[in-house]
């Protein structure tokens, strides 16, 4: 009896920490940090090269989640479905500083003037670059549950002063605030650091600040504001037919171009900025959208003439196979350093076959794609610039390109561009000296092994594009963040399942042990009994 009132004790103890850890993961926790100390954390990690370590979420070893989380807490496994707010990158992102940003299966930090902060993989390790950069590709940007963000007042970020209005830093203007003007440049940055940062009035930069503990009420909305009346104007704008993108309450570059066209419909000057004009804009007689007529081409525009077109067809039959094939390509000489796509491989690929590029094609233009461009127009009589221009492309696409008379460029690691141009942007953090194109030496004995790893690396990238793909196509954020907590659920179970199994053996294994001992003992005592009884007949 006692040993099972012990093995449900165990049991239920198990049972209530497993709940305990699955609900910690599960429920998010109330503001905890705020906008600019997020910022400043994920820029910190930047500054301090923090590795990258799927699964970490603690100071100095993180992934993309857990640099969020190791500041703040709050949701880790579904964060933009627990988010506050949220927007599509694609309208704009709003300025405020510590925002979350979301592509599937990645998160990032906004830490404002339109950069970001990422944890990015073991490779590149957190990154610091612009939100427009190719590589990152976001999708929504996203307030953080477990952060509170400033509506009206300063912030100071970086050792920097920003003044925020209608929950955003203000920009390329001016304020009188509590008797004192400040000056405030592109990047929203204070020209004065302001003598107290508790505000007690606002004005604009016409008129001074007094009397008053609200700011002045918004009447004027352009390009970056968000809110309810911007909301209003896209629906006005909508429905006159100027507008027909998202409803977001963010006065984007799209709203702004809808806008214009509005005004000058309207007979208004066309400058963007919704101010007095949205009482046109709200009233009955406020013009309609109208397609712009398109003129018609004569019969002369539309018909060649004979003789042109008999020309065309004789130049037709004139061009050879090389020429032909050429202008069916000539979109291919769009391609440059930085670009990854088949067409790169392609060029690689008939660079390698005529000697010129000594590693197998990855499809990323990097240093030595152009290395090896170069060295080809200079034994084809063109000009070594390393750019993939017209000529040069049509030159070594035809059967007259001239083979190469040397080995092809050797592969050094001063080329930092990854392991045999690897794809994605070159950001690693300080030195260089453990990144695994430094582990790679081109040489004739390591040939080899550059070679593998150029394979290695375009099947991980094929693997990883696929994998992205299907699962963007076949689930959304919120029910892939959902499948992740689910599994985590069973985790929890499967392991308190194998815990609750292993005692329970060991349990039985003690009392199966103690069990034999008894029985030796009885029988010893029985032998001992019967040699007794038998002594004292005889």
């Amino acid at each position: 009896m006692n040993r099972l009132k012990k093995l449900v004790a165990i049991g239920l103890s198990i049972a209530t920490v497993s709940g305990v850890s699955v609900a910690a993961v599960s429920l998010p926790a109330q503001a905890s940090g705020t906008g600019a100390g997020l910022a400043e954390w994920a820029l910190n990690a930047y500054y301090s090269n923090w590795s990258y370590v799927w699964g970490g979420s603690s100071e100095g070893a993180v992934d993309c989640s857990g640099l969020i989380w190791s500041y703040c807490g709050g949701e880790r496994m579904d964060m933009l479905g627990a988010s506050t707010e949220s927007g599509s990158v694609s309208a704009g992102i709003p300025r405020v500083h510590g925002l979350g940003l979301y592509q599937p299966g990645h998160v990032g930090v906004y830490v404002g003037d339109g950069m970001e902060v990422d944890a990015r993989s073991e490779y590149y390790g957190v990154c610091y670059q612009s939100v427009e950069s190719n590589w990152t590709g976001w999708s929504y940007w996203f307030k953080l549950a477990a952060v509170s963000y400033p509506d009206y007042g300063w912030e100071e970020f970086n050792g920097n002063y920003y003044f925020y209005e209608d929950g955003q830093y203000i920009v390329n203007t001016s304020r009188t605030i509590d008797g004192e003007t400040y000056y405030f440049d592109a990047s929203g940055v204070s020209s004065t650091t302001p003598s107290s940062t508790s505000v007690s009035s606002s004005s604009s930069s016409s008129s001074s600040s007094s009397g008053s503990s609200k700011p002045a009420k918004k009447t004027v909305w352009s390009n970056g504001d968000s809110g309810d009346e911007v909301e209003k104007i896209q629906e006005r704008l909508a429905e006159l037919g100027y507008y027909n993108g998202e409803i977001s309450g963010y006065f984007g570059d799209a709203t702004e171009s809808a806008f214009i066209a509005f005004q000058k419909a309207a007979g208004l000057t066309p400058d963007g900025v919704a101010g007095s004009d949205r009482d046109v804009l709200y009233s009955d007689d406020a013009p309609e959208y109208t397609a712009p007529k398109q003129e018609e081409k004569t019969e002369e525009e539309t018909m060649p003439a004979e003789e042109n077109k008999a020309d065309s067809e004789d130049n037709a039959e004139a061009k050879t196979d090389d020429e032909k094939k050429a202008d069916e390509n000539t979109d291919m000489t769009a391609i440059s350093e930085g670009d990854f796509s088949d067409e790169v491989a392609a060029v690689q690929s008939r660079l390698s076959e005529l000697g010129y590029f000594g590693l197998e094609a990855t499809g990323f233009f990097g240093e030595y794609t152009t290395q090896a461009i170069a060295q080809f127009q200079k034994a084809n009589g063109i000009e070594a610039t390393g750019v993939l221009d017209e000529a040069t492309y049509n030159q070594l696409m035809s059967e007259k390109a001239v083979k190469s008379a040397a080995e092809p460029i050797e592969y050094t690691e001063n080329m930092n561009t990854g392991i045999a141009e690897s794809t994605g942007p070159v950001q690693i953090v300080g030195n260089n000296s453990a990144a695994p194109s430094n582990l790679i030496v081109s040489s004739k004995e390591n040939a080899g092994y550059t070679d593998d790893a150029s394979k290695t690396v375009k099947k991980t990238n094929e693997i990883t594009k696929k994998a992205l793909a299907n699962s963007s196509d076949m689930m959304s954020a919120v029910s892939l963040s959902k499948v992740k907590r689910s599994a985590n659920v069973w985790i929890w179970f499967v392991l308190t399942a194998i815990i609750l199994a292993t005692l329970s053996i060991i349990l039985l294994k003690r009392t199966t042990k103690k069990a034999s001992r008894y029985d030796k003992y009885l029988a010893k005592k029985k032998k001992n009994e019967t040699k007794a009884q038998l002594n004292k007949r005889w």
